[in-house]
Order: structure tokens, then sequence, then C-alpha cells
């Protein structure tokens, strides 16, 4: 008897497994092919990515030879294109490197500048477009303006905080104005993670402050 009964209840799971497919059996098709085709595109879209990193990674070598070779008119157009075509990274990099090609300050600093300001930008590649421009402009610029510029990269927890400090610190003495320079020498000074080469130009500046050489 126990036979029947599953052999009774095997036909009822059929017959309602039958229904069930009957019912909705398309769905689950659907549901499958949308599975190996999303598996596929996405695949599809990583290896799109490698292949765009790659062309973008040869490009950026190409331009940075041409850099060393002394060819910066030709280096500057193929940074150019890079920051246009190349993928995110590279288009970043690609700028800071344009920006460091180009011969004429006002235009480097401009270029710095769009990119420090370039809300879709890394921070951290921010700070370092804000570090490049107030090297190009420590001898001309005002005090207020280099403060302007770096005062908020001086914070404790800031990447580029012992650059900034020191720029400001050499821009206070050659303005003359030994109570900021001070105030930024003691930062240096005062930070044990200040690298040794920053710190002996530290003292170094302190001296000339303290001197009133410029």
């Amino acid at each position: 008897m126990s036979d029947i009964f599953h052999e009774v209840n095997e036909e009822v799971r059929r017959e309602q497994f039958k229904k069930l497919w009957d019912r909705y059996g398309i769905f689950v098709v659907i549901a499958a092919v949308l599975v190996v085709a999303g598996v596929a595109g996405w695949r599809g879209y990583q290896w799109w990515q490698a292949k765009q990193a790659a062309e973008a990674s040869v490009a950026y070598d190409a331009a940075s030879e041409l850099l060393q070779q002394g060819k910066a008119a030709e280096a500057e157009a193929a940074f150019a294109k890079l920051a246009t075509d190349g993928t995110t990274g590279y288009r970043v990099l690609a700028r800071l490197r344009a920006a460091e090609a180009e011969k004429n300050p006002e235009a480097a600093v401009a270029a710095y500048d769009s990119i420090a300001t370039d809300s879709s930008v890394p921070p951290t590649f921010q700070q370092l477009a804000s570090i490049r421009a107030a090297m190009l402009l420590v001898d001309t610029a005002p005090l207020a303006d280099l403060t302007a510029r770096l005062e908020p990269l001086t914070a404790a927890d800031s990447t580029f905080r012992h650059t900034a400090r020191e720029l400001l610190a050499l821009a206070a003495v050659k303005a003359n104005d030994p109570a900021s320079a001070k105030k930024w020498i003691d930062m240096l000074l005062a930070d044990a993670e200040t690298p040794q080469g920053v710190r002996a130009r530290a003292d170094v500046l302190s001296t000339l402050s303290q001197s009133g050489k410029s």
C-alpha cells in the first residue's frame, strides 16, 4: 500500500509542477537568460576596462618618455590627448604632467589650479596640484596669496602638510615676516613625522629668519 501512496504522491507533485511550469516557466527562462547575459556583460566590461587601462598606461609612458627626451611640445600634446581620452586615473596624471611640461609659469599655475579646484579629481591629487602651483609661485606671489592657497593643507592629517608648511616658512622668510616664519617652522620641528631633510631646511630657514636675511 505504501508504494501505491508514494506513486500517487509523486504523480500529484508532477502534476503540480507541470501546472506551475506552464504558468511560470517562461519567467524562469527569462530570469536565467538575464543572469547569463548580466554575467557576460560584466565580464565584457571588465575586459574593456583592462584594455583601456593598458592602452592608457602605454600612452602615459610614451608621453613621459617624450618629456624626458626634452620634447616638451610633443609631450604636452600627448598628455593633453591622454587627459581627454584616457581612463580616470591616467586623465588626472596626464593633466598633472601636462602642467609640469608647460614652459609658461602662469599657464602652468593655471593648469594646476584647474586640477586643484576640479571636484571630480580625488582630493590627494587636488592637494598635490595646489602644492605644485605654490612651488611655482613661492618666489613671486605675496605671502597672503600663498597662505590662502596652502594653509588648508597644513592640518595635522594632511598628506602634504610638511611641504605646505615648508613653503609657507620660506615665503615668510622672503617676505621678512619673522612671526609667520616662526609659526610654520615651529610646526615643522614639533611634528615627529617631519622628514629629516625638511627638518634640516627648517633649521636653515629659522636661522635666516632670525638674521633678517631673505
